[in-house]
C-alpha cells in the first residue's frame, strides 16, 4: 500500500510540503510493534529520499546523514506534514515531520541529509 498523500505544496524549486495520512494498513506498521504500532525511522527516511530525489533534487542520491532526531512517534491514523528544504550549493537536504494535533503541529522527527550526484 502506498502513502496516502492528502495535499502537496511546492512554494519554490527548493521547498516542498506534503500532507500525509498514516493509514493503519501500511505495511510499515506490521510487526513494528504489536502493542502500539509506530512508523519506523527507516520508513520516514525512505519517504524523505523518495520525495527529495524525485521532486527537489533529481539526479542526486543519498550520501550520508548529518543528523537525525526522532522526538515523538508517528502512529497509525496520524496526519503529518513532511517539510523538505534543498540547499543545492551545500548538497544538503533538511526535513521534518510535523504531527497534527488539531490546529497545532508538533515536530515528530527532523534531520539533515547530505546528497551527492
Amino acid at each position: 500500500m502506498k502513502i496516502h498523500e492528502i495535499e502537496r505544496r511546492q512554494p519554490d524549486a527548493t521547498h516542498l510540503e506534503i500532507d500525509l495520512y498514516l493509514d493503519p494498513a501500511l505495511l510499515w506498521f506490521k510487526g513494528h510493534f504489536a502493542v502500539q504500532p509506530l512508523l519506523p525511522g527507516v520508513a520516514q527516511l525512505d519517504w524523505v529520499m523518495d520525495y527529495a530525489t524525485t521532486l527537489l533534487a533529481p539526479g542526486y542520491r543519498f550520501h550520508s546523514i548529518q543528523n537525525v532526531k526522532f522526538a515523538a512517534p508517528l502512529l497509525p491514523e496520524n496526519r503529518v506534514t513532511l517539510l523538505l528544504a534543498w540547499q543545492p550549493e551545500r548538497q544538503t537536504l533538511t526535513f521534518s515531520y510535523q504531527r497534527h494535533a488539531g490546529d497545532e503541529r508538533h515536530t515528530a522527527s527532523s534531520g539533515k541529509i547530505r546528497l551527492c550526484q
